[in-house]
Protein backbone atom coordinates (compact mmCIF):
# COMPACT_ATOMS: atom_id res chain seq x y z
CA UNK A 1 0.00 0.00 0.00
CA UNK A 2 1.66 3.87 -1.00
CA UNK A 3 1.76 6.45 1.99
CA UNK A 4 -0.54 9.13 0.86
CA UNK A 5 1.72 12.74 1.67
CA UNK A 6 -1.34 15.21 2.82
CA UNK A 7 -0.78 18.97 2.97
CA UNK A 8 1.27 19.56 0.65
CA UNK A 9 0.02 21.81 -1.66
CA UNK A 10 1.96 22.75 -5.19
CA UNK A 11 4.12 25.81 -5.26
CA UNK A 12 1.89 26.91 -8.38
CA UNK A 13 -1.12 26.86 -6.46
CA UNK A 14 0.24 28.46 -3.46
CA UNK A 15 1.49 31.05 -5.73
CA UNK A 16 -1.74 31.42 -8.19
CA UNK A 17 -4.08 32.12 -4.83
CA UNK A 18 -1.60 34.61 -2.98
CA UNK A 19 -1.95 36.62 -6.53
CA UNK A 20 -5.55 36.34 -6.13
CA UNK A 21 -5.84 37.47 -2.80
CA UNK A 22 -4.03 40.32 -3.07
CA UNK A 23 -5.52 41.54 -6.60
CA UNK A 24 -8.96 41.56 -4.41
CA UNK A 25 -7.40 43.24 -1.72
CA UNK A 26 -6.38 45.98 -3.88
CA UNK A 27 -10.25 45.93 -5.28
CA UNK A 28 -11.77 45.69 -2.04
CA UNK A 29 -9.46 46.81 0.68
CA UNK A 30 -8.04 45.09 3.27
CA UNK A 31 -9.86 42.60 5.58
CA UNK A 32 -12.78 40.08 4.83
CA UNK A 33 -15.36 40.34 2.17
CA UNK A 34 -17.82 37.69 1.74
CA UNK A 35 -18.37 36.43 -1.94
CA UNK A 36 -22.02 35.09 -1.48
CA UNK A 37 -24.39 36.78 0.31
CA UNK A 38 -28.04 35.26 1.56
CA UNK A 39 -31.01 36.81 -0.08
CA UNK A 40 -33.27 38.56 2.45
CA UNK A 41 -36.97 37.87 2.05
CA UNK A 42 -39.19 40.58 1.26
CA UNK A 43 -41.42 39.48 4.03
CA UNK A 44 -39.10 39.61 6.81
CA UNK A 45 -40.17 42.10 9.86
CA UNK A 46 -37.84 45.11 10.13
CA UNK A 47 -38.89 48.37 12.32
CA UNK A 48 -36.68 50.49 10.15
CA UNK A 49 -38.29 53.64 8.22
CA UNK A 50 -35.56 52.64 5.92
CA UNK A 51 -36.81 48.96 5.13
CA UNK A 52 -40.81 50.03 5.54
CA UNK A 53 -42.48 50.23 2.09
CA UNK A 54 -44.51 53.19 1.47
CA UNK A 55 -47.79 51.66 0.22
CA UNK A 56 -49.76 54.78 -1.23
CA UNK A 57 -53.22 53.50 -1.73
Amino acid sequence: MKNKRKGLIPEAVKAARKGSREAEQELLGPGFHSKHKVHKSKKNYSRKVKHKAIDED
